[in-house]
């Protein structure tokens, strides 16, 4: 029953198979990549890509229509014009970059529906916005497996400068460690996993991957290579279950939805037992001191 249940769709359907390995490069890759934007306090500066990327997306789909080259290549120039004009806006104003991150993800996602809906095809608008696992082709997984090689290549690179960063970037600067090189590195490493996982998750639903799991394993662990790992597992999970349930779910559910409704709920199990800084943990570590105490 269980093999039926746990094993079968993903031996007798390609697309189930291929949907799973797309989960499998998008959490080796988008997961980790997450763990340093939570430890950088640039959560929201993902999300905001994220939403920058469907302009981009969308004037390659004007020009080629639902062609993967075109529309990632849109969606990466989008999302690191973006990312260029809010640090070119930042430098000159008193506004900080957080701020002008949403600002320009407002204006970028309004442009973005509105050009995609001038085709008159809400269905191509779905797509683009939710994206749909279930047809990750080929093309796709080349796309999806080179962003997680090269990924996983340029962390290894700059693990050192990125925590140096993260942690004490003032001491960076004074050694000249060109922080705002690693920074602008970065920024491309975040761009390009959410263009990856745009064609699988949609331009709305990329970023969950990619922050979820991170922003959970945070709740259990504390080292950095540990919050990469766990973050990763997660995501794979969370993954797998989801397309386990839209499969067998009498009702269709949507798949990549349902995959971030799995990471969401592993969100909300974390914050409440997650052993390093869960509520009901430090409930009971609070009444161990008092116990102590006395």
């Amino acid at each position: 029953m269980l093999y039926e249940y746990l094993i079968v769709p993903f031996t007798e359907f390609s697309f189930m198979r291929y949907a799973l390995a797309s989960v499998v490069f998008l959490a080796l890759s988008a997961a980790p990549v997450g763990v340093f934007l939570v430890m950088r306090r640039m959560s929201l500066i993902g999300d905001a890509l994220s939403h920058a990327v469907l302009p981009g997306a969308a004037i390659g789909y004007m020009m080629a229509g639902l062609s993967l080259p075109a529309m990632s290549l849109g969606g990466f120039i989008a999302g690191m014009l973006m990312a260029f004009f809010a640090g070119l806006v930042s430098r000159f104003t008193e506004l900080k970059e957080d701020a002008n991150f949403a600002a320009f993800y407002l204006s970028s996602l309004a442009i973005g529906v509105i050009l995609v809906s001038l085709g008159g095809n809400s269905v191509e608008l779905l797509h683009l916005l939710f994206g749909s696992v279930l047809a990750v082709d080929l093309t796709s997984l080349r796309l999806m497996g080179g962003v997680a090689s090269l990924t996983i290549l340029a962390l290894a690179i700059m693990f050192r400068p990125l925590m140096m960063e993260s942690i004490d970037p003032l001491f960076l600067r004074a050694v000249k460690g060109r922080g705002g090189l690693w920074h602008i590195a970065f920024l491309v490493l975040v761009v390009m996993n959410l263009v990856a996982g745009f064609q699988a998750l949609g331009t709305l639903m990329s970023v969950g991957l990619m922050m979820l799991p991170a922003i959970s394993a945070r709740l259990w662990v504390k080292s950095m290579g540990a919050l990469m790992w766990v973050s990763a597992l997660s995501a794979l999970v969370c993954g797998y279950a989801g397309l386990l349930l839209s499969y067998h779910h009498p009702a269709n559910l949507p798949s990549g939805p349902t995959i971030i409704l799995f990471c969401g709920a592993w969100y909300l199990v974390s914050v409440l037992f997650g052993a390093n800084s869960g509520i009901l943990v430090k409930l009971v570590r609070r009444k161990h001191r008092k116990m102590s105490a006395v």
